[in-house]
């Protein structure tokens, strides 16, 4: 079974330690290629991700800044990502968004810098990697009128809402992409929106080190566990584990690797 975690954060100061060794155990476990989430600790540093893809054949990278981060945003922030955009490695923007739960900037200079990011993106006709956190209908009215038109599509990452938002998601063109709440127990409104995304939208991810899936549940997440979400996902959608790598993997490729 050979998978794609489409999102983890293999920057993370949790994996100083042992980063080297959180790769091969997720070789070792079956995931082919992962994408290291560039965003980083945000501005001036954009290049978080591109730092880990050049050194590991079996890792790709997105550039971005997060909504956390966007206060840090400047004009030179936006030239460099422009220009990162051309590496070789680099297969999407992001993860960008709206976070309204931690307002760690505020919502109008998010908004701007989430719309900003989404033009540079769709010059360098690149996917995007939607964050979203207590901003639902705002990120789907920016992607609706900023995105959605350009037809690239993107991914809804760590996917935490329900049935009604996935179908929003994709009436405008996005992927929906899973992680470890679909294992925990009482996320039965994401477990419904997995069931009903269809096969060819359907990717999965960690968010590592970030929400490990049952049975890991409380530990350092890293891509090696994956294993467990896909086992999840089969289970939901009445299906095998082996086709849900495959299924993800293919939609990875048609999505992140048509255009590297």
């Amino acid at each position: 079974m050979k998978l794609i975690d489409s999102h983890c954060h293999l920057d993370s100061t949790e994996f100083d330690a042992d980063r080297e060794a959180v790769i091969d155990r997720a070789l070792a476990a079956g995931v082919e290629h992962m994408m290291a989430i560039g965003s980083g600790d945000g501005p001036p540093d954009l290049e978080a991700g591109v730092r880990l893809a050049n050194r590991h054949p079996a890792l790709y990278a997105t550039i971005g800044v997060h909504p956390h981060d966007a206060s840090k945003a400047t004009a030179e922030t936006y030239l460099r990502l422009a220009e990162l955009a051309a590496h070789p490695k680099v297969l999407a923007f992001g993860e960008m968004g709206l976070d309204y739960h931690y307002d760690n900037s505020p919502r109008p200079i998010q908004r701007d810098v989430f719309v900003e990011q989404m033009r540079i993106a769709s010059d360098a006709r690149k996917p995007i990697v939607i964050h979203t956190r207590e901003a639902w209908e705002d990120t789907l009215a920016l992607l609706t009128e900023h995105w959605a038109p350009s037809g690239l599509g993107g991914i809804i990452h760590c996917f935490s809402e329900g049935p009604r938002e996935a179908e929003q998601a994709l009436a405008i063109g996005f992927h929906i992409s899973f992680g470890g709440i679909v294992t925990f127990p009482k996320a039965l409104a994401v477990q419904e929106a997995a069931r009903i995304t269809p096969a060819d939208r359907l990717l999965i991810e960690t968010d590592a080190p970030f929400l490990a899936p049952v049975p890991k549940r409380g530990k350092r997440n890293e891509p090696a566990f994956i294993v467990e979400t896909a086992r999840r996902l089969a289970e939901l959608r009445g299906t095998t584990p082996e086709e849900v790598a495959i299924i993800t993997g293919t939609n990875f490729q048609t999505l992140c690797l048509n255009q590297a």
